[in-house]
């Protein structure tokens, strides 16, 4: 098995570079700047589609985590390109924070303050500050910090409401997608703050955002995780009741490994007890949508499953499965993350083109009309797999000599 996790980890590194160099050569709009809003399977850019706020911080997440782990001044570079462009043509200097969307110019689009996208800024600038050590990012992160907490935490319930128009002022559709239900607090907004201020308490360890990370940990354990199937549920209102029968095995996959790290940034012994007992146990639940080929299926929706096969679950479930082995050494574990990353090898990477596809179906023919870069197709999950199972794989005693 050592033999196999040191080639696990090689292909990795490899994938990275891919990744990354995929990103270096078709991402950047050398006309306009900052990045295409969209390019297809072929590579070809959309030159005029917007550039919306998730996009551009998960590049700047993805190069400058890069960049920390390996010193390639190129990865930094891109990093300085998509800072640069945030801070210009996405933050608002007069309300704070950053707005959901421009245009292919960089001119405002949709102004909304999406709590989401605010959590994707923060989770970006605290890994750019670990790369620049600039004083004034570390101020950007802070100050977003205390707008989110101004704004959008509920003093009462806990947890965070979603959206807000660009004067912070309460809106009617809090959606991120037509896809999602009109409710005020989301499963996926909090699991994404509390991976931001995790990110953030690394290199700013403030008593108050210690004490709110807690919260959320509480708030995933008596709200979102169900008791009993241990998926997450969500959809909520702003009372904690649940709103959506949907499950969606990637983001229990994801929630099973990003909890325990935010419980283990605060080194809190309780939570971090709790959560590496639900981690275990999420993992399982995510175990219900692999299918007989090693992937993972997209969701389960009113009793119907999804047989879709989306990149970014794939991508998460190599860590989450890996990190229930490193728990347990129930080598079951280790095999789901070793299988996923040989789905993802003969059905969702793009070996002629570069770059991963959106998913495949049942059938794996690929989805096609799908983004490769796009709103919502960005280098994160599956830069940050290739990060961290270098990292585990790496900090294993056994495989050191």
């Amino acid at each position: 098995m050592s033999a196999d996790l040191q080639e696990y980890r090689m292909e990795l590194q490899t994938e990275l570079r891919n990744i990354l160099t995929y990103w270096m050569k078709y991402a950047p709009d050398k006309e306009h700047g900052g990045f295409y809003g969209k390019v297809d399977n072929q590579n070809r850019p959309a030159p005029a589609s917007p550039k919306g706020i998730v996009l551009n911080s998960r590049i700047l997440w993805s190069f400058a985590a890069a960049y920390n782990h390996t010193g390639n001044e190129e990865y930094l570079s891109i990093a300085h390109c998509a800072y640069q462009y945030m801070d210009k043509h996405f933050k608002d200097p007069e309300f704070g924070g950053f707005y959901w969307s421009v245009d292919h110019l960089g001119k405002g689009l949709n102004d909304r303050k999406q709590v989401y996208g605010l959590a994707f800024c923060l989770y970006a600038l605290s890994e750019y500050y670990v790369a620049t050590r600039q004083k004034s990012v570390l101020d950007c992160c802070i100050e977003l910090f205390r707008l989110i907490e101004h704004h959008s935490y509920d003093r009462k319930r806990k947890g965070y409401f979603e959206a807000f128009t660009r004067d912070w002022q309460q809106l009617e559709d809090f959606r991120l997608s037509e896809k999602d239900a009109n409710e005020k607090k989301t499963m996926n907004t909090q699991l994404h703050i509390i991976e931001a201020y995790a990110n953030l308490y690394r290199v700013w360890p403030d008593q108050y955002l210690k004490r709110q990370i807690e919260n959320l940990l509480e708030v995933f354990a008596h709200h979102i995780v169900d008791d009993q199937t241990h998926h997450l549920h969500l959809f909520f209102d702003e009372n904690w009741e649940v709103k959506s029968e949907t499950i969606s095995y990637g983001h229990d996959i994801e929630a099973a490994w990003l909890l325990l790290d935010a419980a283990e940034a605060v080194l809190h012994p309780g939570w971090i007890v709790t959560m590496k007992s639900l981690a275990v146990k999420i993992a399982g639940a995510a175990a219900e949508g692999l299918d007989e080929d090693g992937g993972l299926n997209y969701e389960l929706e009113n009793g119907l499953l999804i047989t879709e096969k989306h990149w970014w679950p794939q991508a998460e479930m190599m860590i989450g499965f890996f990190n229930a082995w490193q728990l347990t050494q129930d080598e079951n574990h280790l095999q789901k993350s070793l299988q996923a990353w040989q789905f993802i090898g003969q059905y969702i990477k793009d070996c002629q083109n570069g770059e991963w596809y959106w998913g495949v179906f049942d059938d794996h023919s690929i989805m096609e009309g799908m983004d490769k870069i796009g709103f919502w197709k960005c280098p994160y999950h599956n830069s940050r797999a290739c990060l961290e199972l270098i990292k585990r794989i790496g900090s294993l005693s056994h495989l050191q000599n």
